[in-house]
């Protein structure tokens, strides 16, 4: 029994290390190319690009909240109940789920669609309640950003249930492929039409940014395109599953719907955590700062794309890495707490967080360390938006901390303690956003969002070593080592930094990429080598790693 126990919780963590892994690639690729798309498009702009930027930002919030409303939370609840299923050999059950879940994606994307796109003009506004009650006059170039948005929410809630449908099976290279692609077809409708508006017809930047938004609807029909074919080119396997299933347990249609629903309330809420903090900055940063200085609303909507969006879309690169762990360790957990299993439910926590501060520290002190230059590549040389990108960096660590817990309370089916942990800090968010504006003005929200954060992590972290045994102390000393060689990683970063900057300016593009890249490669170094001579990296992702050091000749 205590061989079998072993087995079971190496053939978990290898599952999840692959997975990861694959959601992990993803993840990145669709992100690096969602942040390089900005170069050429944000310089195509031209003196229109941080008000442009504003405008997706604000867009995109309500756009992600509509998302997570159409699809109800159900292609996570699909991915948890088919994963439970199959641990109990019903595979027929599993399949049924989809197909009922497929009838509520549709119908729940038809609505949520419309909503969005008959709401846009009261949603677009920095003054809802004035707007009710007073008639306040909305945005019209915001109402035509928001309406191009809603077509994909048509489209996107089938995407993501079939996708929750390969991620049940732990099988998540589709999911990463299809991310991938749908990241693909969506940048290239977007430089593409930015291209021909902007330097060609010599157009309207509102128009440009209305056919940059419609591209996730272009994006989402090429997603569905792969994992269809995925579907197809798997259809024997997973036939064959289903026939050999243990078929004793029956579930009707009203039962199946009731179970989706279910589930679906608490991954709706769940999920929509970040994008909630980050609609408490839309609606209350623009009023809060313009009765602290005198500045235009132009220019206030400036410093707001200067976090909302600047910032944030690159820190969504290195958090990108938390949602893959998140996606993977789910369908995990859920099937080992639906077989009793907690020694491997405490070992998967174990791994989950320890993969997640091995990558995600260092990438968020390397991030902070060349936050000028890289901002300058990006977008342009601008001291305040650059230190705004020092911060953004570390709010990262928080962010993505946040989605790992969150995810993995999710798993352990512990829905409504993580729903009162995410109100909380939300309360927290809102009772310290006036006073952290009023003294850091466009830090204020980061700082807020932080303090919001780290109270949900402290007791959702104290709440898994108390409920499940998990060993806090061990992640914690994990966690002081990793952070102390990401400081080691970051002094070296920026050291190299500094010397480039002697011979090369950070304040034009190609200098400041070169910096960029020589920067990054030192810092990877430094890390990869530490990390490997004091066998950290062999603790974390196994075995693994010396086979790939043999194979390439190599000895720390």
């Amino acid at each position: 029994m205590e061989e079998e126990n072993e087995l079971n919780a190496k053939n978990s963590q290898d599952t999840f290390l692959k997975g990861s892994a694959w959601m992990t690639i993803g993840s990145i690729t669709s992100r690096i190319l969602g942040a390089l798309y900005i170069i050429p498009w944000y310089a195509w702009m031209g003196n229109y690009g941080n008000i442009a930027n504003a405008l997706t930002a604000k867009s995109y919030n309500i756009y992600s909240i509509f998302i997570l409303i159409s699809t109800a939370g159900i292609p996570g609840a699909i991915a948890k109940q088919v994963a439970k299923y199959n641990a109990l050999n019903e595979y027929g059950i599993g399949r049924q789920l989809f197909r009922k879940g497929l009838i509520l994606m549709t119908i729940l994307g038809i609505v949520s669609a419309a909503i969005m796109y008959f709401a846009a003009p009261l949603l677009a506004t920095n003054d809802v309640m004035g707007a009710l009650m007073h008639g306040a006059k909305s945005d019209p170039r915001q109402v035509a950003v928001m309406r191009s948005l809603s077509y994909a929410i048509l489209i996107i809630p089938i995407l993501s249930i079939m996708r929750g449908y390969f991620q049940g099976y732990a099988d998540m290279m589709p999911s990463a492929l299809s991310q991938f692609i749908e990241q693909l077809a969506r940048v290239i409708w977007m430089l593409l039409t930015a291209f021909v508006i902007m330097q060609v017809q010599r157009g309207s930047y509102v128009h440009a940014v209305v056919q940059s938004n419609l591209a996730a609807a272009i994006g989402a029909l090429f997603g569905i395109g792969v994992l269809a074919w995925f579907l197809f080119t798997r259809k024997n396997q997973l036939d064959n599953l289903v026939e050999n299933s243990n078929n004793k347990i029956q579930v009707s249609t009203s039962s199946l719907f009731a179970e989706i629903i279910e589930q679906a309330i608490p991954f709706i809420i769940i999920d929509a955590g970040i994008q909630l903090f980050y609609l408490v900055d839309q609606y209350t940063f623009h009023p809060m700062i313009a009765g602290m200085v005198n500045a235009s609303s132009d220019m206030i909507e400036s410093w707001y794309a200067l976090f909302a969006l600047n910032g944030n879309k690159l820190i969504m690169i290195i958090v990108s890495l938390a949602s893959a762990m998140a996606v993977t360790a789910i369908p995990l957990l859920s099937a080992a707490h639906t077989q009793g299993n907690y020694r491997s439910i405490a070992k998967q926590i174990s791994n989950i967080l320890d993969l997640f501060l091995f990558i995600m520290i260092p990438a968020s002190f390397g991030m902070a360390a060349i936050a000028t230059p890289i901002y300058t590549v990006f977008y342009s040389y601008d001291p305040l938006g650059s230190s705004v990108l020092y911060l953004s960096s570390f709010t990262a660590i928080s962010l993505g901390l946040f989605t790992v817990l969150m995810a993995i309370l999710q798993g352990l089916s512990e829905n409504g303690l993580a729903i009162k942990y995410l109100v909380l800090g939300l309360i927290i968010k809102i009772l310290f956003q006036y006073p952290m504006i009023s003294l850091f003005k466009v830090y204020g929200p980061l700082i807020s969002t932080n303090l919001g954060m780290i109270a949900i992590i402290f007791l959702a972290l104290k709440h898994l070593e108390v409920s499940y045994n998990f060993n806090l102390s061990r992640t914690g000393r994990r966690f002081v080592g990793i952070t102390t060689f990401s400081i080691g990683m970051f002094l070296v970063v920026a050291g190299v930094q500094k010397l480039l900057t002697v011979f090369l300016s950070p304040a034009r593009r190609m200098p400041a990429l070169t910096i960029v890249v020589i920067a990054v490669m030192a810092g990877v170094i430094f890390y990869a080598y530490i990390t490997l001579k004091t066998q950290l990296a062999q603790k974390i992702l196994g075995n693994k790693v010396e086979r790939i050091l043999n194979k390439l000749h190599i000895r720390i």
